[in-house]
C-alpha cells in the first residue's frame, strides 16, 4: 500500500510567525535571467526543491555555472554571456517542472543546435502545442517525435526578431518563456495575446524579474514587447517567500481562529497569489498587511463566488477553507487546471467527497457545500503537491486525516510538514 502520513488536529489555535522558503516562480525566472546575463549574480532566499533543481540543471546545460548553497538558501550564477551553448543532440530533462520546461524551450530555440527537451511521464502528459506553434511562427523548427503535443520535443533555432501570436488560455507559462528568451534576440520580440489570458499576474511577475536584470519589457492587455538588449547580472537578488506556500498557513489561521504571520511577504509582493489574503478577508478572516509582512487571524467564514483564473494554484487551498465555511462557495475560471500535475478540479471534488463534504465539478471550476462535520479520510494526492498540502490543512481541524504519498510536496516545498508542525508550538516559542 502507498505510504501515508497521519495529520493530527491542532490542540489549540496557532499563534505563529512562519518562515517560508523562497518563491519557486521567482527563483526559476531569476535563474534564467542570471544564466543569460554576462557576469555573476547571487540569489538569496532561493528555493531548493525538485522544480528549482530541475531549472538549475537546465541552465547549466546552457553553459552557465551555478554554485548552490542550500543551507544558506543561496545560488551563485555565472552567466553564459548571452549565448546558449547546449551541445548538439543534448537531452534537457525538465523532470516534473512545468516552469522549467516551458521557460527553457524558447531559450533552447535561440541556438541553431538541435536539442531535445524531455521530462517525467507526468510532465509528458501536459500540452506544449501552443508553445510550439509560437516558436514555429518565430522561425524555429519544432517536432514532437512521440506524436501529439507533449514531450519529448525536438527544438532547433534560431528564433528571429518578429511578432507572434501566443495562446494564453491554458497557461501563461508559454508567454513567460518566450518573454524570457526575448532579450537575446537581436531586435527583440513582440507578442500578441490571441486568446483569453489566464494567470496574468505571472506574466507581470516575469516582466518584473526581467526588469531587475536590466531587460526592457512593456506589458499591455493585448501585447507584450521585449527589447533585444540582453540581461545584466545582479549582485544580490532577493527572492520573496513563496505566496502559494503561504496560502496553506494563512488558510490554517482562517479555519482555526488562530493567527499566522508571514514575514517577508507583504503588500509590495510581485506574486499574484499574495492576493489570496484578500479572498480570506472577503470570507470573514481579519488581515493586516504592510510592505514586508502579512498577518491573518481567523474567525467565522462564509462562502464566496470567485473567479480564480489569476491565482489558480490556490484553488485547492480555498476548497479546503470553503468546506468549513457557513455558506457554499463557487470557484470559476480555472478549467485549465485540469491539465496541471493532476486534474485539480476532479481531484478536489473527489477528495472533499471522501471527507463527507458535498462538492461538484463545473466545466471551469467547482462548488463546495460545507459540511457540519467533515470526516477524516485517507486522501489521494494524485502525486500532486498542492492536493497534498491543501488537505493536510484540513487535517489540522478534522481528526483521522491521512495523506497518501506525502513526499510529493518535495516538488515545491520539501520542508512543508516540518513547517506545518511549528504551528503546534505555544505562542512565543517561534523563532
Amino acid at each position: 500500500m502507498m505510504e501515508s502520513l497521519d495529520i493530527a488536529p491542532l490542540e489549540f489555535p496557532p499563534n505563529a510567525t512562519v518562515t517560508l522558503p523562497g518563491s519557486k516562480s521567482i527563483t526559476n525566472r531569476a535563474l534564467i535571467c542570471a544564466a543569460l546575463a554576462s557576469g555573476e549574480t547571487t540569489l538569496t532566499g532561493a528555493l531548493f526543491a525538485d522544480d528549482t533543481e530541475a531549472m538549475v540543471e537546465a541552465v547549466r546545460s546552457l553553459g552557465a555555472e551555478v554554485i548552490c548553497t542550500p543551507d544558506k538558501a543561496a545560488m551563485r550564477i555565472r552567466g553564459a554571456a548571452g549565448t546558449v551553448n547546449t551541445p548538439e543532440g543534448a537531452v534537457v530533462d525538465a523532470r516534473m517542472s512545468g516552469t522549467t520546461s516551458r521557460f527553457i524551450a524558447p531559450v533552447l530555440a535561440l541556438s541553431e543546435r538541435p536539442v531535445t527537451l524531455d521530462g517525467h511521464p507526468q510532465l509528458r502528459a501536459r500540452p506544449f502545442g501552443d508553445l510550439a506553434d509560437s516558436l514555429r511562427r518565430l522561425g524555429a523548427h519544432v517536432e514532437f517525435p512521440s506524436g501529439g503535443d507533449g514531450l519529448p520535443m525536438l527544438i532547433r533555432g534560431p528564433i528571429r526578431s518578429d511578432e507572434a501570436a501566443v495562446a494564453t488560455d491554458r497557461s501563461s507559462q508559454f508567454l513567460s518563456g518566450l518573454m524570457l528568451a526575448g532579450p537575446l534576440v537581436p531586435g527583440g520580440l513582440s507578442f500578441r495575446i490571441n486568446r483569453s489570458a489566464v494567470s496574468w499576474p505571472y506574466v507581470e511577475m516575469t516582466a518584473a524579474v526581467m526588469r531587475s536584470f536590466g531587460a526592457a519589457v512593456t506589458v499591455e492587455p493585448e501585447a507584450v514587447h521585449v527589447a533585444g538588449d540582453g540581461y545584466k547580472p545582479v549582485e544580490n537578488y532577493a527572492v520573496e517567500p513563496d505566496a502559494s506556500a503561504a496560502s496553506y498557513f494563512w488558510a490554517t489561521a482562517a479555519i482555526t481562529s488562530g493567527t499566522v504571520v508571514i514575514e517577508g511577504l507583504g503588500a509590495d509582493s510581485i506574486q499574484g497569489d499574495a492576493r489570496f489574503v484578500a479572498l480570506l478577508r472577503q470570507m470573514g478572516a481579519s488581515t493586516e498587511e504592510d510592505s514586508n509582512r502579512t498577518t491573518v487571524t481567523g474567525g467565522p467564514l462564509q462562502g464566496v463566488d470567485v473567479d480564480l483564473s489569476d491565482m489558480s494554484d490556490t484553488a485547492p487551498t480555498l476548497a479546503v477553507a470553503a468546506s468549513l465555511a457557513s455558506t457554499p462557495t463557487t470557484v470559476r475560471g480555472i478549467g485549465f487546471v485540469r491539465g496541471k500535475e493532476s486534474d485539480r478540479i476532479a481531484a478536489v471534488v473527489s477528495e472533499l467527497r471522501r471527507c463527507g463534504v458535498e462538492a461538484r465539478e463545473l466545466a471551469d471550476g467547482f462548488e463546495v457545500v460545507p459540511s457540519p462535520s467533515p470526516v477524516g479520510a485517507r486522501v489521494r494526492t494524485y502525486d500532486d503537491h498542492r492536493i497534498a498540502m491543501a488537505f493536510s490543512v484540513l487535517g489540522l481541524v478534522v481528526p483521522g486525516m491521512q495523506i497518501e504519498n506525502p513526499g510529493c510536496v518535495a516538488k515545491t516545498f520539501p520542508g512543508f510538514y516540518e513547517t506545518l508542525e511549528t504551528l503546534r508550538l505555544p505562542a512565543g516559542a517561534h523563532r
